[in-house]
């Protein structure tokens, strides 16, 4: 319970309010349920003829308080008036009398109850958001280091399995919570008022029963986290089967993919399985414990009213029975509830994961002013994902409006150095500059404005046409987003679809050719009109006719414009101002095309190559 202490202290403040209300409101509901069933004492004294003492109607001061609210008067007159209507009228009118009083009774304790459950669904369902934003929130801001390391189904398992759990499980617990401790006590304080000998006796008997319960609950919480990352793997799979659904057909691998999503199904039903087998044991034992408590409160009681002292009378005992079989219900309510926050937990560990993944892409306290007027410059840049270093002592300059090209094999660290300029990575040892300014002590936001993207898979949203070109930038206005498609080439065959550039593209575009979804997102970063542009890759995974059209497409883009081109297919960059040809993490050859290959080293291996 200390877990989902903190989990309340971490998520519940903002709702203060509804909180307060509701704890109100089951006290309420509570002391109505108690007032109600206290009368059965004096009418079963009055129907069993068990108090021959004679009552006579004492008159109530309005002018005080303390006469309005003296208990023994009010108790003296309602006797007064029980005994009155008993000799006025039959048992049953007096029954009936009774049965009049516990249903307006209940009337104001369903009011009450129902209005405690309203002020806590806001609770509920504002604090499930909250959790929901807090993750979203969060992965935008982590570093692509980060899910490098993390399967992207696991992740996304974290998001909807996990948050759906916590609040099926922990946040539907937090009524049962909230208002069974409250009835608990207040039902344990009438008992023990009415007989602090016997309240004593069921003091001893709840502990042993509340441990027994404990044990279990504990188990459940370590099988649980189990059963949620055997979900992530589920989840994670799913993924990768919609992803690759093209190759598994290419490749007759459909009984393969088949086979292991039953393996990792039937290993998660199995935990599931024995999940729910222990979660439903908390009913049925806390049937039990209560059954034996109260046999044993019956003997005890028993004992107590045939004893020589006669401690409690027999109408007392009823009522304390009464009483003590109200608080059953909310102490079965509370092991299910304590069941299901254990079950819970789990998965709010596995989403703290997320929550509290330290996020090494920070803005600076007081970050500088950045403006790009001269030249971007890597300065002695050292870098590794984990052990090896990836980028090793890299100097370069891309001074303004001029257009350096990045070549080698793959692994060289092309992307790797373009990935560290708009800090999607930070450099280990050395520095980036943009006009002297280590763009580590400039905002992030500010940094990445400068920039524009355009990578070998063109990322494009399940969205209209407009919405993806008008992506990056505030208010764009459709002749704006029409002109950048013309420039990107693309305007075209956005106006032979349907609804033109209303035209929803698909699931990453899935609607469109390769060459459509590049130009697309050529557009785009036209329409940002970036200072500095990074092409990654641009034109490697298209055919000649859409690489011609791409190609004019991003000269346009690359004009008076200070770029950065990764590139494996050699004909693109020819007509760089400058290629530096890149080997195990360092530039090795650097120059125009002419000058490279007249070198005959690294650079015409590659050439020719493609030639070949």
């Amino acid at each position: 319970m200390k877990d989902f202490i903190t989990l309340i202290r971490r998520f519940v403040p903002p709702y203060k309010k509804e909180v307060l209300l509701n704890i109100f409101f089951n006290i309420l509901s509570a002391f109505l349920n108690v007032f109600s069933f206290m009368f059965i004492i004096p009418i079963l004294e009055v129907l069993f003829k068990t108090d021959i003492k004679e009552y006579e109607y004492i008159p109530i001061d309005t002018s005080s308080l303390a006469s309005i609210f003296d208990f023994n008067i009010l108790k003296n007159n309602f006797y007064w008036y029980m005994t009155d209507i008993m000799d006025k009228y039959p048992g049953g009118t007096v029954l009936l009398v009774l049965g009049l009083f516990l249903v307006v009774m209940t009337i104001f304790k369903t009011i009450a109850v129902y209005l405690a459950s309203y002020y806590i669904v806001s609770v509920r369902t504002g604090v499930v958001r909250d959790i929901r934003k807090q993750i979203n929130d969060k992965i935008l801001s982590l570093p692509l280091g980060f899910f490098s390391n993390e399967k992207k189904g696991d992740v996304m398992a974290r998001m909807t399995g996990d948050v759906n759990e916590v609040e099926n499980s922990v946040m539907s617990s937090l009524d049962m919570v909230s208002k069974n401790p409250i009835l608990i006590a207040v039902y344990l304080g009438t008992m023990l008022v009415t007989s602090w000998q016997l309240t004593i006796f069921v003091f001893i008997l709840l502990p042993v029963a509340g441990y027994v319960m404990g044990k279990v609950g504990k188990s459940l919480k370590r099988r649980s986290v189990e059963a949620q990352n055997l979900w992530g793997s589920l989840v994670t799979q799913m993924e990768e089967t919609l992803s690759g659904l093209r190759i598994i057909k290419a490749f007759n691998a459909e009984p393969k993919i088949a086979q292991r999503f039953d393996n990792a199904s039937n290993m998660f039903r199995d935990m599931s399985s024995r999940i729910a087998r222990r979660q439903q044991l908390a009913h049925p034992m806390s049937e039990l414990l209560g059954t034996i408590t109260i046999v044993l409160v019956l003997w005890y009681g028993g004992t107590l009213i045939l004893g020589s002292d006669g401690s409690i009378e027999a109408p007392k005992f009823i009522f304390y029975l009464t009483v003590f079989y109200l608080i059953i219900n909310p102490a079965k309510d509370l092991s299910k509830s304590v069941y299901a926050i254990q079950k819970g937990m789990a998965s709010v560990e596995r989403v703290d994961k997320i929550l509290n993944a330290e996020n090494n892409i920070l803005n600076p306290e007081n970050p500088k002013t950045i403006t790009f007027n001269k030249e971007v410059s890597y300065r002695n840049v050292w870098f590794k994902y984990e052990s090896n270093w990836v980028i090793k002592d890299v100097t370069l300059t891309i001074p303004k409006g001029k257009t350096i090209a990045l070549v080698g094999q793959s692994g060289s660290g092309k992307s790797t150095m373009a990935d560290l300029l708009p800090r999607f990575y930070d450099v280990d040892k050395g520095g980036i500059y943009i006009d002297d300014v280590n763009i580590k002590d400039a905002d992030i936001h500010d940094l990445r404005g400068l920039m524009g993207n355009v990578n070998q898979e063109a990322i494009l949203f399940n969205d209209t046409f407009f919405n993806n070109i008008a992506f990056g930038v505030e208010n764009a206005t459709m002749e704006q987003v029409i002109e950048a498609a013309k420039v990107a080439n693309a305007h075209d065959f956005i106006m032979a679809t349907e609804d033109g550039y209303n035209t929803n593209i698909g699931d990453r575009g899935g609607k469109l050719s390769g060459g459509q979804r590049q130009r697309v997102s050529i557009a785009r970063a036209i329409l940002k009109n970036p200072q500095i542009l990074i092409l990654d890759e641009a034109t490697s995974a298209l055919d000649t006719e859409s690489e011609r059209l791409v190609q004019e497409a991003l000269e346009s883009l690359m004009k008076n414009r200070t770029t950065l081109i990764i590139a494996h297919r050699l004909s693109t960059i020819k007509n760089a101002d400058e290629i530096c040809v890149m080997n195990e993490g360092v530039i090795v050859e650097r120059g125009h095309h002419s000058e490279l290959y007249e070198l005959n080293g690294y650079y015409r291996k590659l050439c020719d190559m493609q030639q070949f």
